[in-house]
């Protein structure tokens, strides 16, 4: 069999855009997924100053400015995209004219550069990435701890309906008031506009170890809208979530992690997809530069997606995390009414950035500078301690 130069598993949103990307720069390119054109289900967003530039403005659903609660209302002063996620779909399928796209599923890597696939075949290639999100199929190590997951319940309702609970011009970024009247672990609203009169409402935990149920968040929704009077149709479409916020960094031998599997997945809001298509044509360069040598190029990718900086900065971004998941539930509200409250340049910083240590320094150091003793233990604490096991109470 001929080996080609790149072979992505997984045809989710990054998987799509990276095997398009290293098409367009010359490289012959194979696309291996189970059911590499079935529907995605999940809601995509991003901030509109993170959109690609040649995203076609036909994928922007909507667009609204971004707000969030803690104990008090914060503008973010920035503006949300939730994208149409068929049109995203056909935008990137377009591009992967003259990619061999198979079906089938990965089970492992036998050796560098080769994919095993379930029926006991194999496909060569001299750069393998691994984008199939949560499973990561192509990974040496599975985690052996519980994971830490964040979980979602949501509804998709009429904008006018729930017109007392969320503005339509408004994305709800996180609205961390136990409307719900539950106590115990927290967890926060997310609201945002999807176009054509709808808007998403979803009951969120940020992270928990193991993930806060879906049966709870779903109680909890329910109780939110209830108590506004709002009613909840027999047949409104709903929306289950539920992925890992630490794993560890990809360690296939012989493989690339990219977008979930990296994991790119942003510890403290659960976002990828922006980091993701900014990186695909940088990844799809370097591979492009160093072949035919595979040893260079995968090196080169893996350069790409985990520079000094970027592993610097997710590791600070892990200690938040970890932070996050020690603190008493109503402590929860105040960290982020800290960190709202913190100038705009910072907080974009923390949220966005995979390059700039020096900011993202600055930023922890500001939010350090403006919490009460409590906060400041768990953060000081978090680098020195060992993982949280679980968050169960036993």
């Amino acid at each position: 069999m001929e080996e080609m130069d790149v072979l992505v598993v997984g045809a989710g949103p990054a998987g799509m855009a990276l095997a398009g990307a290293c098409r367009s720069v010359g490289l012959t390119t194979g696309l291996l997924d189970p059911a590499p054109q079935r529907p995605w289900m999940a809601t995509y967003g991003m901030w509109s100053r993170e959109l690609p530039d040649d995203l076609p403005a036909s994928v922007v659903a909507a667009r609204a400015a971004g707000r969030a609660i803690a104990v008090t209302e914060h503008d973010l002063g920035w503006e949300y995209a939730v994208l149409d996620v068929p049109a995203l779909h056909s935008h990137l399928s377009d591009r992967l004219r003259g990619v061999d796209v198979r079906v089938g599923r990965a089970v492992g890597s036998p050796g560098r550069g080769v994919v095993a696939l379930a029926d006991g075949s194999h496909i060569r290639a001299s750069v393998v990435v691994d984008a199939a999100g949560r499973w990561r199929p192509l990974a040496a190590t599975k985690a052996r701890r519980t994971p830490a997951e964040q979980t979602a319940y949501g509804l998709v309702l009429d904008e006018d309906a729930v017109a007392s609970m969320v503005d339509p011009h408004t994305a709800l970024f996180m609205d961390w008031r136990a409307d719900h009247g539950d106590t115990g672990w927290p967890t926060f609203l997310y609201a945002i506009p999807l176009g054509a009169g709808r808007v998403l409402v979803e009951e969120t935990s940020l992270a928990r170890r193991p993930g806060l149920s879906l049966a709870t968040l779903r109680r909890r929704l329910h109780a939110r809208l209830e108590r506004r009077g709002i009613p909840i149709p027999k047949d409104a479409h709903d929306e289950k979530v539920s992925f890992r916020v630490d794993d560890s960094r990809h360690d296939g031998a012989g493989a690339l992690g990219f977008g979930a599997a990296a994991p790119l997945i942003h510890p403290a809001t659960g976002y990828s997809l922006a980091a993701s298509f900014r990186l695909a044509p940088q990844v799809a360069e370097a591979i492009a530069a160093h072949l035919p040598d595979p040893g260079r190029a995968l090196s080169a990718a893996q350069r790409t997606v985990w520079s000094p900086s970027a592993q610097a900065i997710h590791r600070f971004r892990l200690i938040g995390l970890e932070a996050i998941l020690r603190m008493p539930p109503d402590e929860v509200p105040d960290f982020f009414e800290r960190f709202f409250s913190l100038p705009e340049e910072h907080r974009w910083t923390y949220l966005t950035a995979r390059d700039d240590v020096g900011g993202t320094a600055v930023a922890m150091g500001r939010l350090f500078r403006v919490s009460d003793w409590r906060l400041r233990r768990h953060l000081v604490m978090s680098p020195v301690r060992r993982p949280l096991k679980t968050n169960d109470v036993t």
